[in-house]
């Protein structure tokens, strides 16, 4: 095994052995507490452009299976971790959660004290790095649009005896597509830059905004679309989805110091003071202030910074969540978010799709 180095652009310098490909790579510096679920972690299209660090210190033990990617490639750019097993032990397990970096092209560096970087980013702020077998990189690097990169190039559908679902795909996770087929959903999943005038040419019968990678800013262009899908349709956004919902409404965004990201993040729903623990994995959120009362409801809140979680249109079927209810990896305490979302479509008309 091969000498290998983090470097920050604020300095710091972590060491440790080289694994997956072997290349260098540059991204974003971010943590996940979840001590399960690595394998859905690093093939969610959100991680798009950053590298991971895991807080579990050991990760490769029950190995990889062909059931848990999120996605067909990670987008990821590496994996930071601390000690890695190499003698996986799962019934399941088909290869080595090294050979899993090494086939998709993600390089990645074990042995690294993850806990003094961790308390290195939550004191800095994310940050860029950069793997490389040499210390210190240029961090000039362009900055590019990833929900682009992750998004489909083509519609994709999924038939099935219930309501239509038009999926927008901004990086979305395949757990996603599976829960809404599994309440009997039929889903089109289209590109992020999809029309409102082309999904109301698809007739569906709800339209769910998915989660994706980088700023939500970066969509601003699309504003506009998403505030008249959201008009007519009802409408659903997770993560990233809720994000630009709230902005095509007039609300504003901020960049979290570290970001959220997690299976243990816990959520308050403020209609019954129920605290739900939420999969979570974020950098941006929907600013307080900006909210306009007259239009949302604040449905969920952050219990351990208060932070918007949740908004409920006054007027119109629209509501979205900054956590994963789907989960995977995660707790499934919040998986009643889409049942109710499938079953709010059915409700409002029940025969509008028998066959389309």
């Amino acid at each position: 095994m091969e000498q290998g180095y983090l470097t920050l652009e604020t300095g710091e310098i972590f060491e440790g052995i080289l694994i997956g490909a072997e290349k260098d790579s540059l991204g974003e510096v971010v943590f996940n507490t979840s001590m399960t679920g690595y394998q859905e972690i690093i093939t969610d299209p959100s991680y798009a452009g950053q590298i991971i660090t895991f807080c579990y210190p050991i990760i490769g033990n029950y190995g990889v299976n062909v059931l848990d990617d999120e996605s067909i490639a990670p987008a990821l750019s590496g994996v930071v971790i601390s000690d890695l097993c190499e003698t996986p032990s799962h019934f399941q397990s088909i290869e080595k959660f090294s050979e899993k970096l090494k086939q998709a092209g993600v390089p990645g560096i074990a042995g690294v004290d993850t806990r003094l970087l961790v308390k290195t980013i939550r004191s800095r702020g994310t940050v860029k790095g950069y793997v490389s077998r040499q210390k210190g990189t240029n961090f000039c690097a362009h900055e590019q649009f990833w929900v682009e990169k992750v998004s489909t190039k083509e519609p994709q559908f999924f038939k099935n005896n219930g309501p239509h679902i038009v999926l927008i795909d901004y990086g979305y996770k395949k757990s996603i597509l599976t829960a809404l087929l599994a309440e009997n959903c039929a889903v089109t999943i289209v590109p992020f830059d999809t029309t409102f005038e082309k999904i109301k040419a698809l007739n569906p019968d709800g339209v769910l905004l998915s989660n994706g990678p980088g700023d939500p800013m970066a969509l601003q262009k699309w504003f506009p679309e998403i505030k008249m899908i959201s008009q007519y349709f009802p409408t659903l956004g997770i993560c990233l989805g809720h994000q630009l919902i709230a902005l095509a409404y007039g609300a504003k965004t901020e960049k979290l110091t570290y970001g959220h990201r997690g299976g243990n993040h816990p959520v308050k729903e403020l209609t019954t003071g129920k605290v739900k623990i939420t999969a979570q994995n974020h950098s941006y959120v929907v600013m307080d202030e900006s909210i306009d009362e007259n239009v949302f409801d604040v449905t969920y809140r952050n219990v351990n910074d208060s932070s918007i979680e949740g908004l409920q249109h006054k007027h119109y079927p629209v509501q979205t969540v900054q956590f994963h209810p789907e989960a995977h990896p995660g707790p499934s305490d919040t998986e009643y978010i889409l049942k109710g979302f499938v079953h709010q479509i059915a409700s409002l008309g029940e025969t509008q799709y028998a066959v389309k």
